[in-house]
């Protein structure tokens, strides 16, 4: 998951502030969410959470084998 600022071109373009690294071509989704007047501290905090959320989501989230579980939760089911 990648999160990244965009500047609104037109109603269809986007101008991203960095490089995604995804080939040309490729589909995506795109998730708008727009900054409100309640200042800067809000678009601070949606930063940190997008960066929370790519860090534990994100493609160098490691595979993590059942036999690293400790304490199996009884109720889980797959």
């Amino acid at each position: 998951m990648v999160f990244v600022e965009a500047k609104v071109i037109d109603s269809t373009h986007l101008e991203l502030t960095k490089p995604i690294g995804i080939l040309r071509g490729r589909k995506v989704l795109v998730s708008v969410a727009e900054p409100t007047s309640e200042g800067e501290e809000r678009g601070d905090w949606f930063h940190l959470v997008a960066q929370g959320l790519q860090s534990a989501y994100g493609e160098s989230e490691p595979e993590y084998e059942t036999s690293l579980v400790k304490e199996p939760n009884p109720e889980y089911r797959p």
